[in-house]
């Protein structure tokens, strides 16, 4: 199975439509080329970054317009700055399954810690990646915060830190 019917097969398991994925013929492996060929703003893209805690693999999801405090991201896993690093593309696939550029934030190889960035709550629908670097699937916000279990906290650079209620 490929890694796109994988994400159908996940979000089907996880009660929602798996027709919602879109396999485009034009590249989405940024966050910028997803906006442009789904014609949707910028922060409505979701970044799916793997950071390593210690080995450990954690997911953190982000709007695309923004970019990760890494000293933020610490501070919220009590690590130093040795502890904590972004992984390397052949760890990301070794960890998710997936390629990066089309990490979506679920149907990882393993289950994962989930963090999910604040300000991706200032959209009703997001977009994230769906297996390869030309597939995505809308989801609203709500259901993506429901299907990953992510945690929501302040966690992009240039914020005041407070944290959602």
């Amino acid at each position: 199975m490929d890694a796109v019917e994988r994400v159908r097969q996940a979000l089907k398991a996880m009660g929602w439509d798996a027709d919602a994925v879109r396999e485009l013929p034009t590249d989405t492996s940024t966050a910028e080329a997803a906006a442009r060929a789904v014609q949707a703003p910028l922060g409505s893209i979701v970044k799916s970054l793997i950071f390593l805690a210690d080995g450990v693999p954690i997911l953190v999801l982000v709007a695309g317009d923004q970019r990760v405090d890494i000293k933020r991201l610490r501070g919220i896993l009590g690590l130093s700055k040795k502890r904590l690093r972004i992984a390397q593309p052949d760890e990301v696939l070794a960890h998710t399954g997936y390629e990066v550029g089309g990490v979506p934030p679920i149907g990882h190889t393993m289950p994962m810690r989930t963090f999910i960035d604040q300000t991706l709550s200032r959209f009703e629908q997001v977009w994230a990646a769906a297996g390869s670097s030309q597939a995505v699937f809308p989801i609203p916000y709500q259901q993506l915060v429901a299907m990953t279990g992510g945690e929501v906290v302040d966690l992009v650079e240039g914020s005041t830190g407070s944290q959602p209620d």
